[in-house]
């Protein structure tokens, strides 16, 4: 018999709001996060505008004692750290005593490329003949589980703690192992969420690929445009969401406010076959990943009355519009509602699946379907499939049901999780 499982807590450090409160009201309004970055006009990038948290050292000595800031440059870290902090308090659990851990409670918190600057440091430091000055924290830093192992003793879990790394899709999928694992009756609660680091040294490399936007150096906010017509590749993010997951036996227990339902979901991969690539999703992968979600949380596809797709702002976004229509057999106007957050803080790698979760669930608790900014003109080969009433451009009042959140990555790995709105 598997249990259900219910969101009671989250938090976010996003480049467009920190705390949930901030993120919010940021998305009602269609505050934007994307910046002209001084750095990378230096550094003589294509595209000069990224979106990052705006982190003070104020802020951060609100989650780091001055010894664990020591040294600390690993920004990924700080930005899970404040995320899964915030989500922790916001499910009002308490940190575990020093005498013994929290044996019901895990975290599983997935990062991409973690502590590259850190990297750097150590790098240098190693040509100089300098190991000695590394520092103790180069490790901890570095380690793709950097961010669990932080999180995991601030709070003091003793279920579970790890990480996952699946490109664009590990945020999404990290949702989906921490739903099994409580499903399955191996934890009660389980902290998850992922996080990427800022920086040149994370975007350099898609900068090098030319699917950066190099046009809009003067006008960020306009620069990402989901499912536009004169859409001209993703934005660079980074930052950090994460999501509190309880059983629902645990959660009524102790009275906790639930942000809504996990369904099920699913994860797989394309294998790189047919029209997927190591940067191109497999169309029938992404169709079948879809159906296998809707098949796994027992609802039909009629039932899902918005989606939050992945849409990154690059000539893709038609062909995924195409494959949610082909899986759902929707199209026209019987098509769900749709939007992209992107267009809000750009595409922030490892971290996109899990801040756009948090967006996507919010929706829930405030009634209200987030717009696609920067979508004024849709892209004619989405106005083929869907009608256009399905994309709204600015946030309106809506109460949804069900809501589909997809991700897909790098290497042809997709993931869809189905979120329910709670009743009893």
């Amino acid at each position: 018999m598997r249990r259900r499982v219910v969101i009671t807590g989250m938090g976010v450090c996003a480049p467009n709001g920190i705390g949930l409160g901030d993120f919010a009201e940021a998305m009602a309004v269609g505050k934007s996060g994307i910046r002209f970055q001084p750095g990378l006009k230096e550094l003589e990038f294509g595209c000069q505008i990224a979106a990052q948290p705006e982190l003070t050292e104020e802020l951060l000595a609100r989650y780091f004692t001055p010894l664990q800031l020591r040294g600390l440059n690993a920004t990924g870290i700080m930005y899970g750290v404040i995320a899964g902090s915030d989500a922790w308090k916001d499910a009002g659990l308490a940190i575990a005593e020093k005498e013994a851990p929290d044996w019901d409670s895990g975290v599983l918190f997935g990062s991409g490329t973690l502590g590259v600057a850190k990297f750097r440091e150590a790098i240098h430091q190693i040509d100089a003949k300098n190991v000695r000055r590394l520092g103790s924290t180069s490790v901890i830093q570095t380690m793709a589980s950097g961010v669990s192992a932080y999180l995991g003793g601030i709070l003091g879990c003793g279920n579970q703690v790890t990480t996952n790394s699946s490109a664009c899709t590990t945020g999404t999928e990290g949702v989906l192992m921490g739903y099994e694992r409580i499903a399955q009756g191996q934890a009660e609660r389980m902290l998850v969420g992922s996080c990427s680091d800022s920086g040149p040294y994370v975007w350099a490399g898609f900068d090098a690929m030319r699917i950066l936007p190099r046009q809009y150096n003067d006008r960020p906010e306009a620069a990402s445009r989901p499912m536009s017509a004169t859409a001209a590749g993703f934005v660079p993010g980074s930052g950090a969401g994460a999501l509190l997951l309880e059983s629902l036996e645990s959660a009524r227990a102790r009275g906790a406010h639930i942000y809504a339902e996990i369904l099920g979901g699913a994860v797989n991969s394309g294998g790189q076959r047919g029209d997927g690539s190591m940067t191109a999703p497999n169309s029938e992968a992404v169709q079948r990943c879809i159906l296998q979600a809707i098949g796994n949380s027992g609802i039909d596809s009629a039932d899902i009355d918005a989606i939050n797709g992945h849409l990154t702002a690059t000539g893709k976004d038609a062909l995924e519009i195409a494959n949610w229509s082909a899986a759902l057999g929707r199209s026209g106007t019987d098509f769900p509602y749709v939007n992209s957050f992107k267009g809000y803080f750009g595409h922030c790698l490892s971290a996109a699946g899990s801040i756009e979760c948090v967006a996507a669930v919010l929706q829930f608790e405030k009634e209200v379907l987030f717009g696609n900014l920067n979508c004024e003109d849709v892209h004619p080969e989405i106005s083929k499939i869907i009608d256009q009433r399905a994309i709204p451009q600015k946030s309106r009042a809506y109460k949804p049901s069900i809501l589909a959140k997809a991700s897909f990555g790098f290497g042809d790995v997709n993931a869809c999780v189905i979120f329910k709105r709670y009743t009893d």
